[in-house]
């Protein structure tokens, strides 16, 4: 896969099982999530598995959306990651991350891909209020990996 538009990366003081636990929960991702405010799944599979979809309700001050996923990798301690559509059939996005057990907990990395053409680009900017989604992204990955390291230590 080629380089990811935006990354984060930070070490948690949780054991990496813990840490995915609280990547897949969909019910509890918006205490810890900067943007994805709330997910829940859809269609018959109903957990973190290859080919599972879910919902994500996203929002940026005033504005709201929402996307629907598909989970293209969920191995349990290591990875969980989902493709992207707006109205189930634009493609947005590659969303990841990856955990790597440390003698302390984990290492936690979370990278995207931006798979929108340009002119999805322009209308994303607009409905999102976020021209720059590669700065925006940057920004709140920092964000979420900092929420979720606070979530994962207090257990």
């Amino acid at each position: 896969m080629s380089e990811p538009s935006a990354s984060a990366r930070i070490e948690i003081a949780a054991p990496a099982q813990r840490v995915y636990e609280l990547i897949t929960d969909l019910v509890n991702l918006g205490t810890w999530n900067s943007e994805c405010r709330r997910a829940r799944w859809v269609g018959e599979i109903k957990e973190p598995r290859r080919g599972a979809r879910f919902v994500g309700s996203n929002r940026n001050g005033a504005r709201r959306w929402s996307t629907r996923c598909t989970v293209t990798a969920a191995e349990p301690g290591r990875a969980f990651a989902y493709h992207v559509r707006a109205a189930g059939v634009i493609d947005v996005a590659v969303w990841r991350f990856d955990l790597t057990p440390t003698d302390e907990g984990c290492l936690v990395e979370q990278k995207t891909w931006d798979t929108r053409g340009p002119l999805m680009r322009v209308v994303a900017g607009w409905a999102t209020n976020v021209p720059d989604r590669v700065s925006h992204n940057t920004a709140n990955m920092a964000t979420t990996l900092e929420n979720l390291k606070l979530v994962a230590e207090r257990r």
